[in-house]
């Protein structure tokens, strides 16, 4: 996922609760009577001073993993399997903290899913899930030929203006098709592969696995974590609420930050986000 442009680590943020459905936004922070948890950034991850009492049931947590190398250079990162940084390893225990004291009594090994890729492993072990089932459909975006590539580069390879959100990684030449291997700052390698990619459309439509397959539990009032990243778990969240697809684009997910989804007199509803 491209974190660049998502991700300001020296700036204080404010995660209010908003409720959303298709219609549209229907209540932000203490204006729709729910709470807000303050999220201030630091170099060595995030600190959280929880303000939300601990929620009750049914309800899908999303959280993203935490900050790698390409997250901060604004390299797509979808099927390269970089770990965290010691920056990202910290925000992911930091994550932790905040998830317990919302959820104190935890949650079920078995309600716990998590993306194949490294980040997210290790990520869910560090923020204490250290038990929990591989859910291949929560695999980062297939970006392709923008794989390892900023938008600036890709734009430039393409000859014109490039958007993942409008133009899709289906508008790339096969001549960007290639394999290589990244080297990271302390010499550790990594093979990348930009190839055809996945489009929008299908990204969305495994999102829908997922929620066939959570979607039971919540409606037990169980609570699941899904622990994966930045584009499928905003394109998930659009899948929830009924959007299409493109409008997971308006929804800004941090590294090491949760979202909670849920349900609301009959409608699939954001709760939190980006907390």
């Amino acid at each position: 996922m491209v974190a660049k442009n998502e991700t300001n680590s020296n700036a204080p943020m404010e995660a209010s609760a908003t409720t959303v459905t298709k219609e549209g936004v229907t209540g932000i922070g203490s204006a729709a009577g729910i709470g807000s948890t303050a999220v201030v950034g630091s170099g060595a991850g995030m600190s959280a001073t929880p303000q939300c009492p601990p929620h009750r049931s049914g309800a899908i947590v999303l959280l993203r993993h935490g900050q790698t190398v390409w997250s901060e250079s604004g390299q797509h990162t979808g099927r390269t399997d970089l770990p965290l940084t010691n920056v990202g390893e910290q925000q992911a225990r930091d994550a932790g903290e905040r998830l317990r004291h919302l959820f104190p009594e935890g949650f079920d090994a078995e309600h716990v899913f998590v993306s194949p890729l490294h980040r997210a492993r290790m990520t869910a072990q560090l923020a204490g899930f250290s038990h929990y089932q591989i859910e291949q459909a929560l695999a980062e975006w297939d970006y392709g030929r923008a794989e390892g590539r900023t938008r600036e580069q890709v734009a430039q390879l393409h000859g014109r203006p490039w958007k993942l959100w409008e133009d899709g990684t289906e508008v790339l030449e096969p001549s960007l098709d290639a394999d290589w291997v990244a080297t990271m700052p302390d010499g550790t390698q990594y093979p990348v592969h930009n190839g055809r990619g996945e489009t929008l459309d299908e990204v969305y439509a495994r999102t829908e696995q997922v929620i066939d397959r959570v979607l039971p539990l919540i409606e037990r009032g169980e609570n699941v974590l899904l622990v994966a990243h930045a584009h499928v778990l905003r394109i998930l969240s659009a899948h929830w609420l009924g959007l299409e697809p493109s409008k997971a684009k308006i929804f800004r997910l941090d590294t090491a930050h949760y979202s909670l989804l849920s349900q609301y007199k009959g409608d699939n509803v954001i709760e939190r986000w980006n907390c």
